[in-house]
């Protein structure tokens, strides 16, 4: 169903890209924030440090609703967009491409340029593991500890992953629940007088 799954990578991968003596190396990451994707591109600028070119894109969200994309140097909208262009044509989000350019000394011209950022990425998404994953909502209850039998039915009725969990004066658990669960589970709680709260 729409809106409550969607498809990410489960783990880095590399693809390239030759033309007319320029190299480019891409590198796809999964990533599930701003900062991870400034890592990569800082590692790889270390790594690449006599690249002349690090042209990226990133999309971030369940949805992909956060995304952004850099030329680097290279003539606008000619690297970038055509990186984002494969994020949408393989449906993924939670994902980083950066393309790293070895110039080769010939001109490749904006058209070119634009086939071989495409071409670069989708090499690299091309041979990464492509997962579809339940979009999932997190909560937090707090309970009387007599409550506990009642509230493990309905952790398990609806198929909650528990992240964490305290007893003291008052239990607590922190949990997630498929979307598509979310408002049943909610009120299931509400029916033995726990609240969850979302998170």
């Amino acid at each position: 169903m729409q809106g409550e799954t969607y498809k990410t990578i489960t783990n880095s991968s590399e693809g390239i890209y030759k033309g007319k003596g320029s190299k480019f190396l891409a590198y796809a990451y999964p990533v599930s924030s701003e900062d991870e994707v400034r890592a990569h591109l800082e590692a790889l600028r270390k790594e690449h440090h006599a690249a002349r070119h690090h042209c990226w894109a990133y999309k971030l969200g369940n949805s992909g609703e956060i995304y952004r994309c850099s030329d680097d140097g290279e003539p606008t909208n000619s690297a970038g967009k055509p990186i984002l262009g494969q994020l949408e044509a393989f449906d993924v989000t939670n994902v980083a491409v950066v393309v790293v350019r070895y110039f080769g000394g010939v001109l490749l011209g904006v058209g070119g340029l634009i086939q071989a950022y495409k071409e670069a990425a989708k090499s690299a998404l091309a041979s990464s593991e492509i997962v579809e994953k339940i979009v999932e909502v997190h909560y937090k209850i707090e309970y009387a500890y007599e409550q506990s039998s009642a509230v493990q039915i309905v952790l398990k009725r609806y198929k909650c992953a528990v992240r964490s969990q305290s007893y003291t004066d008052v239990c607590s658990i922190h949990f997630s629940v498929a979307k598509s669960n979310a408002d049943d589970c909610v009120l299931a709680f509400q029916q033995i007088n726990i609240k969850a709260e979302n998170e």
